[in-house]
C-alpha cells in the first residue's frame, strides 16, 4: 500500500516509524514531513492545511490510505475531501472534527451525552466575558473557542490574570479562535489522557498517558503544545480503562451517530481526576504530540490494520495488544518556546543516543539539509524510552538526552515524575511497583 501521512511533528515521524513496520506498507509520504521522517519516507513539499492539494497528489500517486496527524486539515475536511476521492482516510470528518476545533461546540456534546465536564460559560464579546467573571470570581479557566495549537488556554488564579486573558482573547492575540471565548470554572485534581480508537460505534482505548503542558520544571510558565509524555498514567490503571471510556468517550460515539455524523479515528478525552470524580477538560480528535511517541512505543501490533479496521467499522472483538513495559518521551524545545524562538541550531548526538537500548529519538521542528539535522521549529526532538518501571524508563530517556547537543535549548528534567509519587505512595518507601502486563489477545 501507498501510505500519505499529513504533518510534520514529532507524532508525525512516530506514525512513520510505526506505519513502516506494517507488511503491507510499500511507500510512505509524509506532506511536508521533517529531517526524521525524510530518513523513513519521501517528504513533500504540501502544506498540512492546502486539502485541494493534498487531494490532488494523493489521486496522482494512487495512495491508498491516509493519515492526518494534526488537527488542522481534519478541522478542514480532509477526511471529507479524501473520501469523496474514494481514498480511504484515518479520522473524523470535519462535522465531528469540531469536537477539537470549537471548544463551545465540545461542551454542547458533552452536555448532550451526559459526559462530566466543569461548569462554563460561553462568549462572544468583552464585556458579558468580564461580568460572568465579576460574578463567579477567580480562579477561572479561560479558552479560545478555536484552534491555538496548544496555546489558547488560561488558567487565571487572580481578578488580574482574568481580566488580562479577556484583553489577549478579544484584542485578536489568537486571531479567529478567541473571537469566542469559553470560561470554566476550575477543577482541582491530576490531568491524564485517554486515547481510543473509534469506528463509528465502537471505542477501543489505549492505555492512559499523561502529557506535560507547561514549559518548565514543576508546572511552571506559559502552555506548551506538550513538553514530555509518559504511559501508563498510574492516576488511571489499566484496570479502569473500560469504565473511563464508557463513561468519557462511549456517549459522545452515540450522541455524534445520533446526529448522524459518527465518529471514526482517535477521540482523546483530556481528563481532570478530581476529589469527585472524573471531568473532561476538552476533546482531541487525533493523537496527541507528544502521547504519541510513547503510545506507539508500547503499542505491538499492526498500526496500519488498525487504522483501517476504524475507517472500515470492524474494530468488533478486537484487543489490543500492549507491551508491558512503561515508556515516556522528553522534548528538546529551543530556548524561548512557546514564544520567539532562534532556528539553524545544528543537532548532533541522535544515533549515539539511539544507540541505547529502547530509545528512539523522534524528530518535530527539524529539517535535513546536507547530512545535517538543524532545528527549525519550537518543539525540536522527543527523546522516547522504554523500560520495565516508569523509573526505568525515565533514566534510559534523560540518559539519551544527555548524548544530544543543541545550541540555545532547554527541556523539562520532571517528566514522569507525578508519576513515580503516585507509585512510591502504593508501595514501601523506596519501592517501585512494575507495570501489570496487560491481557493480551
Amino acid at each position: 500500500m501507498r501510505i500519505l501521512i499529513i504533518g510534520s511533528g514529532g507524532r508525525e515521524h512516530a506514525l512513520a516509524w510505526k506505519l513502516k513496520q506494517s507488511p503491507e506498507a510499500d511507500e510512505i509520504f509524509v506532506a511536508p514531513g521533517n529531517g526524521g521522517t525524510a530518513s523513513l519516507a519521501r517528504n513533500l513539499p504540501i502544506s498540512e492545511g492546502d486539502v485541494p492539494a493534498l487531494v490532488a497528489f494523493a489521486r496522482e500517486h494512487h495512495v491508498d490510505f491516509v493519515v492526518p496527524g494534526p488537527e488542522l486539515p481534519l478541522t478542514l475536511g480532509v477526511v471529507d475531501a479524501m473520501t469523496e476521492a474514494g481514498i480511504p482516510c484515518f479520522g473524523p470528518v470535519a462535522a465531528c472534527a469540531r469536537l477539537e476545533g470549537s471548544k463551545a461546540f465540545a461542551k454542547e456534546i458533552m452536555q448532550a451525552a451526559g459526559v462530566p465536564t466543569a461548569a462554563c460559560g460561553v462568549f462572544s464579546d468583552r464585556k458579558s466575558a468580564g461580568a460572568f467573571a465579576a460574578k463567579h470570581g477567580a480562579p477561572l479557566v479561560i479558552k479560545a473557542d478555536g484552534l491555538a495549537a496548544g496555546k489558547g488556554v488560561v488558567i487565571a488564579m487572580t481578578e488580574h490574570d482574568i481580566d488580562a486573558a479577556l484583553d489577549d482573547m478579544f484584542s485578536g492575540r489568537f486571531g479567529a479562535a478567541g473571537q469566542t471565548v469559553v470560561m470554566e470554572e476550575f477543577l482541582r485534581g491530576e490531568e491524564v489522557s485517554l486515547l481510543c480508537f473509534c469506528d463509528g460505534e465502537r471505542a477501543l482505548p489505549l492505555p492512559s498517558a499523561q502529557d506535560h503542558k507547561a514549559a518548565y520544571d514543576g508546572d511552571r510558565g506559559p502552555n506548551t503544545g506538550g513538553m514530555g509524555a509518559y504511559s501508563p498514567a498510574p492516576v488511571l490503571p489499566d484496570d479502569e480503562l473500560e469504565r473511563m471510556a464508557d463513561l468519557t468517550v462511549r456517549p459522545v460515539l452515540r450522541e455524534m451517530a445520533r446526529r448522524g455524523t459518527p465518529f471514526r479515528g482517535i477521540l482523546y478525552a483530556g481528563l481532570m481526576m478530581t476529589d469527585d470524580g472524573p471531568r473532561v477538560l476538552e476533546y482531541n480528535v487525533r493523537f496527541g504530540d507528544p502521547e504519541c511517541q510513547p503510545l506507539l512505543m508500547r503499542l505491538d501490533e499492526d498500526l496500519l490494520g488498525l487504522l483501517r479496521s476504524c475507517v472500515e467499522g470492524s474494530l468488533a472483538d478486537h484487543k489490543l495488544r500492549i507491551r508491558h513495559e512503561a515508556a515516556l518521551g522528553v522534548v528538546l524545545a529551543a530556548d524561548g518556546y512557546p514564544g520567539s524562538y532562534p532556528k539553524g541550531m545544528e543537532v548532533s548526538g541522535i544515533s549515539e543516543a539511539e544507540a541505547l537500548d529502547a530509545v528512539r529519538v523522534f524528530q518535530a521542528g527539524t529539517r535535513y539539509d546536507n547530512g545535517r539535522i538543524l532545528a527549525n521549529g519550537g518543539r525540536v526532538l522527543c527523546v522516547t524510552a522504554m523500560g520495565e518501571t516508569l523509573s526505568a524508563a525515565r533514566t534510559r530517556a534523560y540518559e539519551a538526552m544527555e548524548r544530544i547537543s543543541m545550541p540555545d535549548s532547554f527541556c523539562r528534567r520532571d517528566i514522569g515524575s507525578k508519576g513515580l509519587e503516585h507509585l512510591q505512595s502504593e508501595t514501601v518507601p523506596g519501592a517501585e511497583r512494575r507495570v501489570t502486563p496487560p491481557q493480551r489477545s
